[in-house]
């Protein structure tokens, strides 16, 4: 019988704040709303606040204010590491219950070497994500935009531009 498939889950905190640098980074030529993002994602904008202002307090971002502002990349994106990014913005890593210092113990705690090797597989997960920069997760979706767009789908992460036509003068 084959095994399932096995997917590393990250929470709800990290995915937004993953996709919130990702579109800042596609589109550093401008300043782009908190409503842009969720929209673009189906995420809603009280949440997306939320995750907007830790990347702020951590410099992952830059907030303009007023009638005009938005939000920009605080970092190059070659200078931002996506384990950095997880790991502040994961509540733990506790894989099982073991790993909780508050946990009341496990009945095989002195023979069991789960904790140990559990560590070690977090230890290589979040090495893998310190390899990675915000650049190469934009250049990597590149690609995958030309495709859509070649394919006739609509790119979610590109602005809509609009033609408008002048009046013609009646004089």
């Amino acid at each position: 019988m084959p095994l399932p498939e096995l997917n590393m889950r990250l929470t709800a905190y990290t995915d937004y704040s993953l996709r919130t640098l990702i579109f800042l980074a596609m589109n550093r030529d401008r300043l782009v709303t908190v409503q842009e993002i969720a929209d673009a994602h189906g995420i809603a904008k009280n949440h997306l606040t939320k995750v907007v202002h830790r990347l702020g307090v951590l410099g992952y971002i830059d907030t303009v204010r007023g009638r005009n502002g938005g939000l920009r990349l605080g970092r190059e994106p070659a200078d931002i590491n996506i384990g950095e990014v997880v790991r502040h913005t994961e509540t733990d890593f506790h894989m099982a219950p073991c790993f909780d210092v508050g946990s009341t113990g496990c009945m095989y705690s002195a023979a069991c070497a789960l904790k140990g090797v559990l560590g070690e597989a977090t230890a290589a997960f979040l090495n893998v994500l310190g390899a990675v920069t915000l650049e190469q997760m934009v250049v990597k979706e590149a690609p995958k935009r030309k495709a859509r767009v070649a394919a006739g789908k609509p790119d979610p992460l590109q602005p809509v531009v609009m033609h408008l036509k002048r009046p013609r003068n009646s004089a």
